[in-house]
Order: structure tokens, then sequence, then C-alpha cells
């Protein structure tokens, strides 16, 4: 009987540990589970903390970046100067704006080689730098370190003596072309659409710089660097506009072995102008801190899939108005919408040929809303709300009754408008004005006003009036050729091409074939080619959607993607800039029934492009994107 017990209570000891073991085992798949869907995939060495995640727990995060106060660079400045502890001041508050923390470290910490524990090297200003620092740094990048410099680094030695552009050249892969003259206190630089240092910036956006620090420009040289920026103001300064663009840069961003580096031409404390400046400098710098520092960055692309820009085609009927019909078999043959403008009061004299149009695209009004006197005189100049109310809703009703077709864009005479303009077209029904001002960005511009929205096109390019009457050009080769740079340099910012044409000059027998030469040259280059409308359209739903992303474990990214708008959006691209050479890429989402988005993506690359559809109003998704590290 003793024996019978004893077995029994062996059984059962043994029961008991078999149970435990398989509760734990159990234990343990849960909590990988558990960890797999927070974290997505991951290696079991990395649930092993080692040295340095314990030595964060008990000392603290280690700085970030290490922010150099160069004593050579101030030993070369006049007696003193405060130019450097200026620099260093504004630094020490844009890295704390952005939660980056940092040492701020000597000639010397260079020198012996004591930054390899730090990501990223901030050298503001620092245009004198020994031998013994640019080898470390030099190293530092090649062992996969992040700079982030101003101006002309390195350009002399220790003792004060000229060095040159060296470091530029070899390092960073550029070339000094230009100092930016002073003369006029200030310089525009336009910042590039579609890149990772400019994600959620309007393309095209002028940033206004002081130019007392005498700002740099310089060529790209190496395919490992990206120009950002360029200093070149077609609006005002004369040459061929592609060369000038490709010898202005002043910002570019690449790699050097395995690390990266973010050069700008300007000191960060030189950005004025008006808030919004200051807000796209922020972002600027935000996503520059993030690029250098591999953190995610996600940003909707400008244009629907597959369109690297826009275009609208905007003959406008002025004088010689029977010339509009000889650009009807080029619409007709390239198969694409113009955007008529049309004075009501004239349309009144000609309602056969104004009704034609819709035929050919869209008819919008040309009205007088004042004459402006004085540049800083517009509220003054221009008539008052009352009476611009008036012109607009009258126009709008002559001609609608004339075409049988809505009428929603609107055009000053003179090109310009104020609040009172904005405010009486939206009264009046208005849905978008397209201004002959060159001084904004190079993709249209949202206005709200309580629960309406009002799209600002301004102009982008050169138009005939320019270029035949102003130019002297009746060579339509030239015509072409001039039309092209503009073509390319919208190209090259990914912001939208506004191709204006008057009756009386672009639209004469003789000279109208450019315009189908235009049409073709745009296709060529993947232009998404349509109306005001469609382009008002596209940002009245895209302007809502709303992304947020951000690293969970070290191979997965969250990407959240929300459209609090009430019209569904299709043909939204995504890029994701996930920072690591990524192969094996899988998506996956928490809710069932969620849409899986295209993925567009080539191994070893960085990138990473959704293609969203279907998104509907009130919407939000939330996409698991997991890889592996490929081995580079």
């Amino acid at each position: 009987m003793a024996v019978e017990d004893q077995k029994k209570r062996n059984v059962s000891q043994a029961g008991i540990i078999i149970s435990g073991i398989l509760i734990l085992l159990g234990a343990v798949l849960v909590y990988l589970y558990v960890l797999q869907g927070v974290f997505g995939r991951f290696d079991a060495k990395e649930l092993i903390p080692d040295t340095k995640a314990v030595g964060e727990v008990f000392s603290g995060k280690k700085p970030t970046a290490a922010l150099l106060y160069s004593v050579y660079t101030e030993n070369i400045l006049p007696e003193g100067s405060t130019w450097l502890s200026d620099n260093i001041n504004t630094w020490k508050k844009f890295l704390d704006n952005n939660n980056i923390n940092y040492d701020i470290i000597s000639d010397a910490s260079i020198e012996t080689g004591r930054i390899n524990n730090y990501k990223m090297l901030v050298l503001p200003g620092s245009k004198s730098l020994s031998d013994k620092e640019i080898i470390q740094i030099k190293k530092f990048l090649e062992s996969g370190g992040s700079v982030f410099a101003t101006s002309g680094i390195a350009s002399y030695s220790n003792d004060g003596k000229w060095r040159g552009w060296d470091f530029l050249n070899n390092v960073f892969g550029i070339n000094f072309t230009s100092e930016i003259s002073d003369s006029n206190k200030t310089g525009i630089h336009t910042l590039r659409g579609g890149l990772p240092l400019t994600a959620n910036i309007p393309t095209g956006f002028p940033m206004q710089i002081a130019t007392w620090d005498k700002p740099m420009a310089v060529e790209v040289l190496d395919p490992r660097t990206t120009q950002v920026s360029f200093w070149y103001n077609y609006r005002t300064q004369n040459g061929l506009v592609r060369q000038q663009i490709k010898k202005t840069a002043g910002i570019v961003y690449g790699n050097y072995g395995k690390g990266r580096f973010v050069w700008m031409g300007f000191e960060i404390n030189s950005v004025i102008g008006v808030h919004e400046d200051y807000v796209y400098f922020d972002r600027l710098f935000r996503n520059c801190c993030n690029w250098l520092t591999y953190i995610p960055i996600a940003y909707i692309q400008e244009w629907p899939n597959g369109y690297d820009a826009a275009a609208v085609i905007v003959p406008e009927l002025s004088n010689e108005t029977g010339n509009i019909t000889n650009i009807f078999g080029y619409l007709t043959s390239e198969n694409v919408k113009a955007t008529f403008f049309v004075d009501p009061d004239e349309a009144e004299y000609n309602p056969q040929l104004i009704s034609s149009l819709t035929r050919y695209g869209e008819v919008s009004t040309v009205g007088d809303v004042g004459y402006l006197a004085s540049v800083n005189d517009t509220n003054n100049s221009l008539y008052d709300y009352q009476s611009q109310f008036n012109i607009l809703n009258s126009s709008r009703q002559k001609l609608e009754s004339i075409t049988g077709t809505r009428v929603s864009g609107f055009l000053p005479f003179y090109g310009l408008f104020n609040q009172n303009t904005i405010k009486a077209a939206l009264e009046a029904g208005y849905q978008y004005i397209l201004t002959d001002s060159l001084t904004d960005r190079s993709v249209p511009r949202t206005v709200i006003r309580g629960d309406k929205r009002l799209i600002i096109m301004t102009k982008t390019a050169r138009d005939d009036y320019e270029v035949i009457r102003d130019f002297g050009l009746t060579n339509p080769e030239f015509q072409f050729y001039t039309y092209q740079e503009d073509i390319d340099r919208v190209l090259f910012e990914g912001g939208m091409y506004v191709f204006k044409v008057h009756s009386e000059y672009q639209c004469r027998p003789e000279y109208v074939s450019v315009v189908g030469d235009v049409i073709k040259d745009l296709r060529k280059k993947n232009f998404w080619i349509t109306t005001s409308t469609e382009i008002r359209k596209w940002y009245a739903k895209k302007d809502y959607v709303e992304i947020r992303v951000n690293r969970r474990g070290n191979t997965r990214i969250v990407l959240n993607i929300s459209n609090p708008g009430e019209q569904q959006i299709d043909d939204l691209v995504v890029d994701v800039l996930l920072n690591d050479p990524a192969e094996n890429i899988s998506i996956s989402t928490e809710i069932i029934g969620t849409k899986i988005p295209v993925i567009r993506h080539q191994k070893m690359s960085k990138d990473l492009q959704l293609l969203i559809n279907n998104l509907k109003g009130k919407e939000s998704r939330i996409y698991y994107i997991d890889y592996d590290r490929a081995n580079v």
C-alpha cells in the first residue's frame, strides 16, 4: 500500500512539474507573441540588455549630439566679435526645442577622437579646423557617424591660414561657386519638394535668408550628394535657369563612407522673414536631425500616384480673341483640358465663342478688383469689400449664363488681391484664385475662412507677355526653349507649372505651335496636365490627410494615416524613409479588413512607397511595416 501511495505521489509530482514546464513555456510563448505584436520581428539577443543599455539606466541617456565650439574659428574673428557665440546659442535653442541631448565640445575633443560615442557632430560656422580635426571627422563619418555643418567649414587651418575648399570637395562632394551678395540684405532660398529633408514643407517654398554673413552657393559634383535648394532667383536674376540652379545649391545632403552629412551654406541664425519662414525652417532643421540620427521620416507626395509635377494650361482671352481657336487642335490631339480666363463684359460681345470653350476645358473669370498703386498699400489701393463682391458675383453670373457651366475660378485683372478679395470670392461662390504674383511657393496654398476653403494658385513661370512682348523672342524655337527652362525648374522643385498664354501673343497662328510643343514636353517629363478645378479638388482632399510615423523595435515602423475630411481620397503616395537598408518587407494591420496598400521598394533600399486608395472621410489606418536589415 505504501509503495502504491509513493508511486501516486511521484506521478503527481511529475505531473505538477510537467504542468509547470508547460505553463512556463506557454507563458514564454505568449510573452514572445506579445513582443512580436508590439515590436515586430526581433532577435532573441535583443531581449538581453547590453552594457550600454544598463549604463544608460543608471547614468541617464547619453547625449546624441556633440556641438563644437571652435576656439580656432574664434581666433580668426575680429577682436570682440560675438559671431561664434551667437551661432552656438542659436544651435542650442534649436537642439533644445527638438529634444536633442548634446554636449558642447572643444577642438581638442575632436583632435583626440573623443567623438565616437555621439551619433551626430555639429560644426556651426567652423571655418578654422586643424589637420588633426579633419582626419578625425573623416574617420567619424567613415565609421557611420553623422555631421551637420554650415558655411565654409575647414576653409582655414588652425593657425588662420587659408586652406581653400578641399574639405567641401572631398567630404561633401560639392564645389564652391560664389558668395551671395549682401547688396539686397536678404536672399531668396528656394526649397525642393519630395525629399526627406523637406518633408511637410511646401514645394518651392522661398525661405528668406539674411546675407550679412555672405552665404555660400555651391555645385554638386558627386552622385552621393543631393541638392536640396538653390539661391538663384528666377524672378529677378538673369542667366540660363538650368545652369544657375545647378550652380547655386544652398543645402545638400549625402553620404561619406558609412556616415551621413547635411551642409547648409548659411548660418541658422540668418533665417529671417515672417512667422511662416521660422515654422518651415524649424521643420527643415528637425528633418535634418532625424535623417542624420536615423529616425524614420514619412511624408505625402505632392501629386497623385505616378506624377513628378503638375501643370495647368491657362489661356487668357484679352485682345484678338478669335486667335483662341488656334489652340483647340493641340488640346484635342494631346487630349488635355485648359482653364480659360475670360472677361465677362467681353464675353457678352461674343457668346458663341465663349460657349465653345467648354468643349476644351473650363471657363473662369477675369475681374478688375482695383489697381495696385503701391506694393505696400494693397488694402487701400484695391476696392473695398462690397465693391469687390459685387464685381465677382456679377462676373460669375454673366459667365455662367453664357456657358451654362459652373464658374469657380477668378483671375484679378492686375494679378493681385487682398483679404477683401478672398472674403468676396468665398461669399460669391468661387473655389480658387489664380494670381500673377511671383513671390510665393510653386504649389497652391489653401486659405480657410470658417467652414469655407479657397485655393490660391500663384504664377510659377514666365508667360508669353514676358517671353514674346518683353524679351522680343519671335522665333518659336527660342520661345519654346525659354518655357522649357521653367518647366525643368518646376520639375526640379516638384511643383506646379502654370503655362499662361494670351490670345494676342502665343495663340497667334505663327506662334501657336509652341503650345503643342510645351504640352508634349510636359507629358514626356511626367507632369500631371490637368485643369485648375482638378488641382483644387486634389488639394481639397489631400490637405486633410495627416500622417505620423515612429519606430517600434529595431525593424518595425508604425505608420498612422488619417483622413479627417469628408471626401474619399485615392492615388495617395506616402514616402517612408526607413533609414535602414531593408529587405523582406511585409505590412500588416491590427483591424481585420483594413486595406493593405501597394508597396514599392527596391531590395537594399532605405526608401519605401505606399500607394493608398479608398481612404474614406473620417477614416484612420494603422500600418505595421516589418523588415529585415539587409547586409550591405
